[in-house]
């Protein structure tokens, strides 16, 4: 097996390296629409039908026919059009149909004059703007036709995309399956969420936020709980987590103290394609390949564990689940508000906050203390403060790139 590496490697050439060796899962499924949102499309999406299916009216108004129109001259009303109750009576020449919005077009009708350009003259109305053919009119088809492809395979369908599915009346959907998580924790010294602390005990929240974040990405979750300071235990939970999952978590021990036992299980039991990341904070994020799955080895630090995840793991399983188009938001730059503190050496992320200022301007500004074990400044942050790795100390007023927290950071 691979031995790990002693240098630092780029975020870029570890993002690279990752998703040159990651293949979408290739099970589909279908599903009704109720119990798809957040699934990906495992194909093109033809529609059956055109959308509108028939020519009907864009406002409440009046169909006519453009011979009968004339300056100064009422039209009688012969009729109404409602939306589900076509007018279906005979329409005498010389006369004009009610008609509201969604309502078919009577046969022969050319254009819909819309009520606040007509006045009332007795049982007629008088039109009082110019009538053009096809005003108003939604013709068949003018949204969707039958035939035309509605969804690429690769999209994740939302609110906006499956209503769209119900509106062609299709009520099931071809998705690809679900990439299948295993998640642990590895420490003595970490305790479960709502137990009650011992001496030099911290509560495991890396897990919990992966688990969370594992969830908004439409993943099924394995989650193997607390693995003790041990090799045979780390050997058991790793060898299970194989044998289920596509890709396994896991959070602490990668790092370069003599009880971390991760990396000794990981030459053991698999493949180590790199270790270190030139990168702050985050530096021990492991990469690999065991018997059955992938291998994704977070850092223990809570900032370092959630900044790794989203850089890397993220778009690791944007790409096995079979969507398509980038994981992360475009970076863009803005000047900054407050002083950065920055050693040359490694990209660094600090948490920021993207803000409008007095002018309209965006501009971003620091949410605080930045060590790796701060937390808390990511409940106030909705960015990145991108810091280039050659770069120091940065000034008010400087430009900077800043990458906005998309959807898996956000509340």
């Amino acid at each position: 097996m691979e031995a790990f590496t002693a240098g630092l490697i780029s975020l870029d050439d570890a993002l690279s390296t990752i998703l040159a060796r990651i293949s979408p899962v290739s099970e589909t499924e279908i599903l009704p629409l109720t119990a798809a949102p957040g699934r990906i499309t495992a194909e093109t999406v033809i529609s059956p039908l055109n959308v509108p299916p028939f020519d009907n009216s864009a406002m409440d108004g009046y169909a006519v026919r453009l011979a009968d129109v004339q300056a100064g001259k009422p039209l009688p009303v012969a009729g109404k059009a409602f939306a589900g109750a076509p007018f279906n009576g005979t329409w005498p020449a010389g006369s004009c149909i009610r008609i509201m919005t969604g309502a078919p077009m009577p046969p022969g009708a050319d254009a819909v004059v819309m009520q606040e350009e007509t006045r009332q003259a007795g049982d007629a109305i008088e039109i009082t703007a110019t009538v053009q053919t096809g005003q108003n009119i939604r013709r068949v088809g003018d949204d969707i036709m039958q035939g035309a492809s509605v969804l690429s395979s690769g999209v994740r369908l939302g609110a906006a995309e499956l209503p769209l599915l119900a509106s062609l009346g299709i009520a099931n959907v071809k998705v690809w399956r679900r990439p299948r998580v295993a998640i642990f924790s590895t420490g003595d010294e970490l305790q479960p969420v709502g137990q009650p602390l011992a001496a030099g005990q911290i509560y495991d929240t890396n897990r919990f936020a992966v688990h969370l974040m594992l969830d908004k990405l439409g993943c099924e979750v394995i989650d193997l709980g607390i693995i003790v300071d041990d090799q045979t235990a780390l050997r058991a939970a790793f060898r299970q987590a194989d044998s289920q999952a596509d890709v396994v978590i896991s959070s602490g021990g990668v790092s370069v103290g003599e009880a971390d036992y991760t990396k000794k299980m990981l030459e053991e039991l698999g493949e180590i394609t790199f270790w270190k990341l030139a990168i702050k904070p985050g530096k021990p994020f492991a990469f690999g390949r065991l018997h059955h799955s992938w291998f994704c080895g977070l850092p223990g630090n809570p900032v370092s564990a959630a900044l790794t995840f989203y850089q890397l793991v993220q778009p690791l399983l944007t790409k096995l689940s079979g969507q398509q188009g980038p994981a992360l938001p475009p970076r863009q730059r803005v000047k900054v508000a407050t002083p950065l503190k920055k050693t040359p050496g490694r990209l660094d992320f600090q948490r920021g906050r993207l803000v409008h200022n007095a002018h309209g301007e965006l501009e971003v500004h620091s949410t605080g203390p930045q060590g790796s074990h701060v937390f808390s400044s990511f409940s106030q942050a909705n960015c990145f403060i991108v810091l280039e790795r050659s770069r120091g100390n940065v000034e008010v007023g400087e430009w900077v790139e800043v990458e906005p927290f998309n959807h898996l950071l956000e509340g």
